[in-house]
């Protein structure tokens, strides 16, 4: 029988890309203080790709003790340009500001799965994507920002680009999956050496 997965995250892109892909599993949203840790792992100077990391295994780790015998998934996504994390917009100018910065700049996601079964995690993966904007007139960011915001809002780097953020960019070099927040390829074929999902 297969192993209970558990969603250790509150995406719901995420959930959608499991049930899509016809992965049984639940949700409970890890509740972290993601600033806190954020801030700890900027004091020890962390590369983007050790924050993103470091922050799905925390999120993985808080949902897995209460459920040892689960495969609990952790996720974070983290946006760096030139080794500066971007972070999810407070506001509508710091979309805007970020958008003017991204304009005409290659900037990376890495988009970080952790798995915790048994007290220990036992999966990892990072999946990183190089992502090469367009070079965008202010007057384009203020009504894109304007017109998304509800959306984006939740996005590091200001953007979504299963929407109206694919316009955005001229080049994009990685999976997909990825750029939505979850190495779905990768996980599926750990659950699948598992013996927990059919091929």
């Amino acid at each position: 029988m297969p192993t209970r997965l558990i969603l250790a995250s509150g995406s719901e892109i995420r959930a959608t890309l499991l049930a899509n892909a016809g992965i049984a599993f639940d949700v409970e949203p890890a509740r972290i203080d993601e600033s806190a840790i954020r801030a700890g792992l900027a004091a020890e100077q962390a590369t983007p790709r050790d924050v993103a990391d470091a922050l799905a295994e925390y999120k993985a780790r808080k949902v897995g003790q209460k459920n040892p015998t689960s495969l609990v998934l952790g996720c974070d996504q983290v946006a760096a340009l030139k080794g500066e994390i971007l972070n999810k917009p407070e506001t509508r100018e710091v979309a805007r500001e970020q958008l003017a910065r991204l304009s005409g700049q290659t900037h990376h996601l890495m988009s970080a799965a952790v798995i915790y079964h048994d007290y220990e995690p036992v999966w990892r993966h990072v999946g990183m994507v190089r992502m090469t904007m367009r070079q965008l007139s202010d007057a384009y960011v203020k009504d894109y920002v304007d017109r998304n915001w509800d959306s984006i809002r939740h996005s590091v780097g200001s953007y979504k680009l299963e929407e109206e953020g694919v316009r955005l960019f001229s080049q994009i070099d990685g999976s997909y999956f990825n750029v939505l927040g979850l190495p779905l390829t990768e996980l599926i074929s750990y659950l699948i050496l598992r013996g927990d999902l059919e091929t």
